[in-house]
């Protein structure tokens, strides 16, 4: 599979950089205004006749939040920020919890130097060859798992985003694997298993943060599921929202 070639396209729309001499964010974000953030999710074709697929391109980030959720294609509930520096922001809560346990273990007079961080993991931005690959199917699937909290993604919306993950270039492997994880069950015991480390699994909780509405009951259900199978700590988890929403 081509799994670090799909999300490192993903992170570069998500940073607002030119894809194939096309500005996605831009064009979503314009897409939205003109658009109007159509919810119904059921024309492939925005009021002014405009075909949404030939527009979107390689706008798959945009489809896997789902418009039909209510959401605008590039409005706030998708954190552009936290998905285009994911690895970086992840890393950056555990700094920061660390350092706020350290804050309070010295308080008490414990003495305690700061955590190693040996064993913790690479960020994604920084692996190489199968370690990416793996790390890049991980997050893919938490995106996706994510997109599908709210239980609202039907056939036709299915159909566009493996559309788009192919207009990427994903290759017949990743097709299926994509296909299979927009109609397995939501399980997050077992999307927490595929987490190779602790750093993996604080990208992984992140990365769903960015694609997420906090405000919807199912979505925020399914994030502290998520952060229990992980096995983050309640401040990590906090730390690690805390990241997404200031990088979005």
């Amino acid at each position: 599979m081509n799994a670090s070639k799909i999300l490192q396209q993903l992170m570069q729309q998500a940073g607002g950089q030119k894809s194939g001499g096309m500005d996605v964010k831009g064009m979503l974000d314009g897409l939205s205004r003109q658009l109007g953030g159509d919810a119904s999710g059921q024309a492939s074709t925005g009021k002014s006749g405009m075909d949404m697929k030939s527009l979107l391109g390689g706008g798959a980030m945009g489809l896997l939040v789902g418009s039909k959720r209510g959401r605008k294609l590039g409005g706030k509930a998708l954190k552009y920020g936290a998905i285009a520096a994911v690895g970086m922001l992840a890393w950056k809560a555990w700094q920061n919890s660390q350092g706020a346990s350290q804050t309070v273990q010295g308080s008490q007079g414990t003495g305690s130097q700061p955590t190693n961080d040996v064993g913790e993991g690479e960020r994604i931005e920084v692996l190489e060859g199968e370690l990416q690959e793996q790390r890049s199917l991980e997050l893919l699937q938490a995106m996706i798992m994510a997109a599908r909290a709210d239980g609202h993604i039907d056939e036709q919306e299915r159909e566009l985003i493996t559309q788009q993950i192919d207009a990427l270039g994903a290759d017949d492997e990743l097709h299926r694997w994509v296909e299979r994880q927009l109609s397995a069950p939501l399980d997050a015991e077992a999307l927490a298993h595929q987490a190779d480390s602790s750093q993996a699994a604080r990208e992984m909780y992140l990365i769903s943060v960015a694609v997420i509405d906090e405000q919807n009951p199912m979505e925020r259900a399914w994030l502290d599921q998520l952060a229990k199978a992980l096995k983050l700590s309640p401040e990590l988890a906090a730390e690690l929202e805390h990241q997404a929403q200031q990088a979005g």
